[in-house]
């Protein structure tokens, strides 16, 4: 008899898991969770932003040096003077001639060309290789030529358009497209949600035509920010967001109504600030500079960086990244369509919805 008593559960706990059992089937408990998520990822928005651009640092700057038979003394001592300036963050990249180093800086393998003519240091920076470096760099320039004795000039030989001096712009319009994109996908699962998954994904890239297109005509021919070169540019804006959306498709397959963290996290907490478009990524946390490059939000910022300011030596790189993330994200959303929160029965026609 004691033994039975023993092993009858506490009338306690056998109230307390009633009643969370019971709250779990309100609507109450999806609605805790909420504010949970939206408190953390509060702290990690703000938190992912000021890692990355509070207190930017000089972290390997690839730099040119032009190698010559004349006044190398003064060279090595007002690179050596820039080192400790910047804490040994130039990486130095040396060529024979002007003409190699600078075809360098246009693929913008280098930030910075260094020289010696007519007896004293000529840097060469590119404001729109990065903005953020070249005003390090010609910061320390200054500091380092006075204090060591070398008459030094420093030039910006690829300058930021008129209508763009902090070089923003470029990063907002990804921005924008990254986010709308992914927030278009939302809103055709709550409004449109009997859209069959071919639907989705066409009226997804129907979305992503006209809003790259509005992007572009609104900076480029409504404000006059940015000059354009507009097809590609348009484009690029285009397959951003179709990436974006269709990144958030794949989660919604894969994790149904919560998608949005998953979205989020790796286009806005992790994506935008590793892009390179508000810091440049030698200034960037290493790891940060790493990543970015490879994802979304950093392969749109660096082809239509590009775009604008290196027309001639676009790469092939960033548009493989937008393009794999956007044929891997429909795969598997194509792959799981039967968990699609949406459609509508076979047979039934649209003007049933």
């Amino acid at each position: 008899m004691a033994d039975d008593l023993a092993q009858r559960p506490d009338p306690e706990r056998r109230s307390l898991r009633s009643a969370w059992t019971s709250f779990k089937r309100t609507p109450f408990f999806p609605a805790s969770v909420i504010v949970l998520i939206i408190s953390a990822g509060a702290g990690l928005f703000a938190g992912s932003y000021t890692y990355a651009f509070a207190n930017p640092t000089p972290r390997k700057i690839p730099t040119a040096v032009v190698i010559s038979d004349h006044g190398t003394a003064a060279r090595d001592r007002f690179i050596a003077g820039m080192e400790k300036a910047l804490n040994a963050s130039l990486r130095l990249h040396p060529y024979p001639d002007y003409a190699g180093a600078r075809w360098s800086l246009e693929e913008q393998r280098v930030f910075a060309i260094l020289r010696m003519r007519d007896h004293r240091v000529e840097m060469d920076v590119a404001g729109a290789a990065g903005a953020s470096v070249a005003e390090v760099l010609t910061a320390a320039a200054g500091k380092v030529g006075r204090a060591s004795g070398v008459p030094t000039t420093v030039r910006d030989v690829k300058p930021l358009q008129r209508g763009d001096p902090r070089g923003l712009a470029v990063f907002y319009i990804s921005l924008a497209a990254t986010i709308i994109g992914f927030l278009g996908a939302i809103q055709l699962s709550v409004n449109a949600s009997p859209l069959n998954p071919a639907e989705r994904i066409a009226f997804i890239v129907a979305y992503a035509l006209l809003g790259g297109f509005t992007i572009a005509a609104i900076v480029d021919w409504g404000l006059g920010a940015l000059r354009l070169p507009f097809w590609e540019s348009w484009s690029i804006l285009a397959l951003t967001m179709v990436t974006s959306g269709l990144v958030f498709s794949m989660f919604n397959v894969l994790f149904g109504r919560w998608a949005l963290i998953p979205t989020w996290g790796l286009m806005v907490l992790l994506g935008n600030p590793s892009s390179g478009g508000a810091v440049s990524w030698p200034l960037l946390p290493s790891l940060l500079g790493t990543i970015g490059r490879w994802l979304p939000p950093g392969a749109s910022v660096n082809a239509q960086h590009t775009a604008i300011y290196f027309r001639e030596h676009q790469h092939p790189f960033p548009f493989l990244v937008l393009a794999g993330w956007c044929l891997v994200s429909a795969a598997v959303f194509w792959t799981w369509r039967h968990r699609h929160p949406g459609g509508r029965p076979p047979g039934a026609t649209p003007m049933r919805w």
